[in-house]
């Protein structure tokens, strides 16, 4: 039987919160996102764990696409900017001012949005590039 690309995200995104690493999880994901490369979901789940396995310039790539398919995801954008903050690219303040305003008008990915930020740095504690996105967005 032939999995779906849903079902392996959602595989992959239950073996995640189940504590496996970004390492393992990277393949998982890339699949998902040739199976389907409209996804914007796969590709902010890519961007994040190549994210966390210090490897900002593929992250950067998968956060592009994730941004492009949905400007309106507060996490793809976070992924973006924490992804330019450490290749050294300009323009970060224009995505973290967009889910300022997001997670301002919607509550619940305000929540969303600081629950992966505390997840983000249990699993990678001296993530410099997270806490200062942490700190533009909830204590400014």
């Amino acid at each position: 039987m032939t999995q779906t690309a849903e079902s392996i995200f959602d595989e992959g995104l239950r073996r995640y919160q189940e504590g496996e690493s970004a390492a393992t999880l990277i393949p998982v994901f890339k699949d998902v996102c040739d199976r389907a490369p409209k996804s914007s979901p796969a590709w902010t789940c890519l961007a994040w764990l190549y994210l966390l396995e210090d490897k900002p310039k593929s992250a950067y790539k998968a956060a592009q696409k994730a941004v492009k398919l949905n400007p309106e995801d507060p996490q793809a954008r976070i992924n973006l900017a924490i992804a330019m903050l450490e290749i050294g690219q300009k323009g970060v303040r224009q995505h973290i001012d967009i889910v300022q305003s997001i997670v301002t008008a919607v509550s619940e990915l305000r929540q969303e949005v600081q629950e992966n930020i505390e997840d983000g740095l249990q699993r990678k504690p001296d993530w410099d590039s997270l806490k200062r996105v942490q700190n533009w967005l909830f204590e400014s």
